[in-house]
C-alpha cells in the first residue's frame, strides 16, 4: 500500500520567510510551479490516487489542484479538514523569521519553531487573527480552535484524525495523497515512523516534492523516497533548515525547483 504526502508549494509569506501558521495566504508564483512539478512527477512515477486530503488553507489546496490537474485527476474525491491545517504560530504569524530572531535571539525562535511542547505567544481571544472569529471554521467549535500550538498539540489533533479517517480508507486498498503543511505532516511522518519527539523536531520536509510511503497491512513503512532529484531535493530541505536564522535577512526569496528529466 502506498501513502503520498505533498507539503504545499512555496507560498508567499515562504517567500518573504514569515510566520505562516493559519493565515490563509496562497501560493507563490514559484510555488505554482513547484506544485505543477510535484503532478508531473507523480504522473511520470505511474502513482494514482483514489482519494486526497488536505487543510482548509488555500495553499495546500491549490498545491491538490494543481497537481492533480497535471495528472488528469482533477475529478478525485477530496476531504478537506482544519485538523491537517499548519501548527497554529500565535502572536508570531505574519512576523519575520529572521528579524524575528534578530529582535529575540535565534536561541529564542529556535525554540519557538523546533522546540516539541513549547508553544509561541498566544493570539488574545479577540484578535481578528483568532480562527473562531474567521467564516472557514464557523462549523466547529470555538473551544476547539486553537490560539496557539507547539508541535505536541499539533499532532494531538493530526494523529487522532489519521487513525479514524485516512488509515481506515488506505486499510481498505485505496491510494491515498494528503496534500498540507510542514507540521502537519511532521506529525503524520511521526506516526508513520514512530519518531521521538527529538528526532521529529529535526525533520525538515521540503515544500512541493511527493514522500511516497510504502506501508505494509498493518500500516507499518516499508519504504520511504522522495521523488526527483536527490541533491534538488537536498537543497530544498536546507533552505526550509535555514529559515529563522539571522543570516536569511540577506537572502530573502528561493529559486524555483526544476524537474530532472531522470525522474
Amino acid at each position: 500500500m502506498k501513502l503520498v504526502l505533498l507539503r504545499h508549494g512555496e507560498s508567499e509569506w515562504n517567500l518573504s520567510n514569515r510566520f505562516t501558521g493559519w493565515t490563509d495566504v496562497d501560493l507563490s508564483p514559484n510555488g505554482r510551479r513547484e506544485a505543477e512539478l510535484a503532478g508531473q512527477l507523480m504522473l511520470e512515477a505511474g502513482l494514482d490516487f483514489d482519494l486526497c486530503f488536505t487543510s482548509y488553507l488555500k495553499r495546500a489546496i491549490h498545491t491538490l489542484n494543481l497537481a492533480l490537474a497535471q495528472m488528469d485527476r482533477e475529478w478525485l474525491p477530496v476531504d478537506k479538514s482544519w485538523k491537517l491545517n499548519e501548527r497554529h504560530y500565535g502572536a508570531l504569524q505574519g512576523l519575520n523569521k529572521a528579524e524575528t530572531a534578530a529582535k529575540y535571539g535565534e536561541e529564542q525562535v529556535h525554540i519557538w519553531r523546533r522546540s516539541y511542547g513549547v508553544p509561541p505567544p498566544a493570539l488574545l481571544p479577540d484578535d481578528e487573527r483568532n480562527p473562531a472569529r474567521l467564516p472557514m471554521y464557523r462549523g466547529v467549535s470555538p473551544e476547539a480552535l486553537p490560539l496557539t500550538e507547539s508541535l505536541q498539540d499539533t499532532v494531538a489533533r493530526v494523529i487522532p484524525y489519521y487513525h479514524k479517517t485516512i488509515w481506515p480508507r488506505i486499510a481498505k486498498g485505496e491510494r491515498v495523497l494528503i496534500a498540507a503543511h510542514g507540521n502537519s505532516l511532521r506529525a503524520l511522518a511521526m506516526q508513520l515512523e514512530g519518531m521521538t519527539p527529538e528526532a521529529v523536531i529535526s525533520l525538515d520536509l521540503p515544500t512541493g516534492i511527493p514522500l511516497v510511503y510504502e506501508l505494509s497491512a498493518e500500516g507499518k513503512v516499508l519504504s520511504k523516497a522522495y521523488l526527483g532529484d536527490a541533491e534538488k531535493v537536498a537543497e530544498q530541505i536546507r533552505k526550509v533548515t535555514r529559515q529563522g536564522k539571522i543570516e536569511s535577512l540577506a537572502n530573502q526569496g528561493t529559486a524555483p525547483y526544476e524537474k530532472d528529466s531522470r525522474a
